[in-house]
This record gives structure tokens, sequence and C-alpha cells, in this order.
């Protein structure tokens, strides 16, 4: 279905050539999701975009700017045909049309395997990665069970719960979001099951191909499994963990929630608990998963066609490179060579704390902070 959220109006490119000038606007220097729209809107095209960023850079006080250079997106392209993957801009028919719906939807994924799974009604499973015995066989029985009904399971490959719900998928359709470039095993002990959903299933990523996932990486890969997916499904979770965060995004996104009970002298199911306690869907096996999806939206138990038209669209802030660059300089003004812990910061700033929170992530990624021990921020 070729669909394109009001929020993103944009005409996806129609050849090769189109897409790589998106990517390049894309990788350069402090352009991020949200600046990539901004500059598309403001501009026209991603080349009339390419073109003005050094004079908007200088004008938001940045000096020396320089747009990513053209053979660093070759060498990309290049590795992406090598690795067999594709590269898929929203507003095309491949794109998953839940996840164009999100106001921070990549504007690019590289995607390798059976794309037709992006067709199918999606819902994400995640949980702990040091899992017990008990949640990786809730995880394992959740997952087949809710393939055979027709839905394809999107994770995040990681260590326990998201290997578990993706192994017990294979046969059904399982998708898997990586934290780092799609060439990138992570990790490693999920090799075989990684070439296994090559094959059966779908890797995708919005990450340079090539590039090592970082911690700052797993949150911006969570949006994703859950802007994929008509429901977020906890299994096992800390009570302060990346799960909680996707279910966090999924709320975010005006998407439905839900978690397995677990004992409460079990830190691992505080998190999935406290769900609970703050109105998550309760849920037992794969039949209550139905029941809730058919109660909160069109979808009924015996038509698996995805509703995506029936989710809301989630209009962004739209805020100018000036902006951007406004709150780079306040950060750094702020830190020094002694660590500062992130909530400090964030405090002392008075900004909305996402808004510092994916600047500090650019600022790490540009290589002008850096953390230290304890999580503590420091200026290079």
């Amino acid at each position: 279905m070729d669909f394109i959220p009001s929020h993103h109006p944009l005409t996806p490119p129609h050849a090769a050539e189109d897409r790589a000038i998106w990517l390049r606007l894309l990788r350069s220097r402090r352009v991020g999701v949200s600046t990539f729209y901004r500059l598309m809107k403001d501009h026209g095209s991603a080349q009339a975009a390419l073109a003005a960023l050094p004079k908007i850079a200088s004008d938001a006080g940045v000096r020396d700017y320089q747009i990513c250079p053209q053979n660093v997106i070759d060498q990309e392209l290049r590795a992406g045909h090598k690795a067999g993957a594709r590269l898929i801009a929203i507003g095309e028919a491949e794109y998953p049309s839940a996840l164009a719906l999100i106001p921070d939807a990549p504007p690019l994924i590289w995607a390798k395997g059976d794309l037709s799974l992006f067709e199918r009604p999606i819902l994400a499973l995640v949980g702990a990665r040091n899992a017990s015995s008990l949640g990786l066989r809730m995880a394992r029985a959740l997952s087949r069970d809710l393939g055979a009904e027709g839905f394809a399971i999107v994770s995040g490959l990681a260590r326990g719960i998201d290997a578990a719900v993706h192994d017990a998928a294979l046969d059904t359709g399982t998708i898997a979001v990586l934290g780092g470039g799609l060439d990138v095993i992570y990790p490693s002990e999920n090799k075989s099951l990684y070439d296994q959903i090559s094959e059966a299933g779908v890797l995708i990523s919005e990450q340079p191909m090539g590039m090592k996932p970082f911690a700052r990486h797993f949150p911006m890969r969570n949006r994703i499994v859950s802007g994929m997916a008509l429901a977020t499904l906890v299994i096992e979770a800390a009570a302060k963990s990346g799960s909680l965060l996707t279910a966090g995004n999924a709320m975010d996104q005006g998407r439905e929630v839900m978690a397995v009970p677990g004992h409460p002298f079990d830190g691992r199911s505080a998190g999935c608990n406290n769900l609970l306690r703050d109105g998550a869907s309760l849920i037992r096996g794969s039949r209550d998963v139905i029941d809730v999806l058919a109660q909160a939206s069109p979808l009924a138990t015996t038509d698996l066609d995805t509703p995506v038209e029936a989710l809301e669209p989630i209009t962004p802030e739209v805020r100018s490179l000036k902006d951007h660059a406004d709150l780079h300089g306040e950060i750094l003004s702020r830190l020094g060579g002694a660590g500062v812990p992130e909530d400090q910061l964030i405090r002392d700033i008075g900004a909305r704390a996402d808004h510092v929170s994916a600047e500090i992530m650019a600022l790490e990624l540009d290589g002008q902070i850096l953390r230290k021990a304890g999580g503590l921020l420091a200026r290079i």
C-alpha cells in the first residue's frame, strides 16, 4: 500500500540517484530526522536542501560546515548492494505503513529479506535480556501462537526475550530491527538467528552500513520496533529497562501497550507489573492479545488486514536548525572536563527533556562530548 502520512508529505524518490541525494542529506552533519523533514519542507527537494545547508548552518553559528562527502554515500550504497539489502524511502510502497505514521519515522531504512511481511499486521514482543526460564517459555509460546494467527512479530534481536520471539516466529514471519548497520551482527552470539531471519524474515536498520551499535543507538531502534507495530507486548522487564522505553514509545505513538504479569519478588517482572498498574492490558496468552486488539481497533479476530488507516498520525513539533544549534551551544557551554550527570544537565538547561536528550546524542555522534564512567557527560 502506498501510504504517505499527512505530517510527512514528501514525494518519494523516483530513481536511485534521487535516493542517494536523500541519503546524503540525512547523513550530513547535524541533520537528524526532524531536521531532514524541516529542510525538505522548506526547500522542496533534497538537492535544494543540500545546496542551502552550508548557509543555513553558517547563519545558525556553525563554522566550517561541510555536507556529507559523496564518496561516503557511494561506499554505503556499495556496502548495501553487497549485503543484498534495499534502501527504502518513506512514501514508497514497500515502506512499513504503520511506521510512516510516527512523527520521527526514519526517512530511509535499509531492509533485507521478505518485504511482504511489512504488509501483515505486526506486533512487537520485547523483554529482558537476562530473561527467566518461564519468561522465555512465555515469549516463545506467544510468538508462535500469534504468528499462527497471521501476525508478523517484530523485535530487536537482543539476547533473551528478543531472540526467543524471533526464533519462535521464523516459520510464520519475524522482523528484526538492528541497533547498528544492517551488515553488523550484534550480539555476535545471534549470528545463526541473524542468518535465518535474513532468509525467512526481514532485517531492517536506519543506521549506515558498517555502523557498530553503541548504547545511544538502541533508543532510536526501539522507536522503530514500536512504530512498526499495532501494539507492543512486554514479557519481562526490570523497573528501568530498554523494554520500558519501547513501551513508552508505543504510548507516545498512540499504540496499544500490553504486559505479562510476574511475581512481585522477581525484579525482572517489576517493569511489567508497573505497566499493568499504569493501565497496560494484562496478557495471559495469545487470545488475550487478539481480544485487546479487537476492542481497541477495527482489527477483527477473523480479519487480519493491517488497519493502519485507523491509527492517528502524531504531528511532530517543528524545530528549526537554529533551535538545534542554540541548544547545542547551551549544552556545550555547561559542560567541561569534569563529568556532569545527564539529568542534572537537563534540569539546569530547563528545556524539554526529550529535546535535550536528542541533542546530547547528536553531540556524542559528532564527537564533541563523551560519557564517562557512571554515565557522566563531559566536553571533549
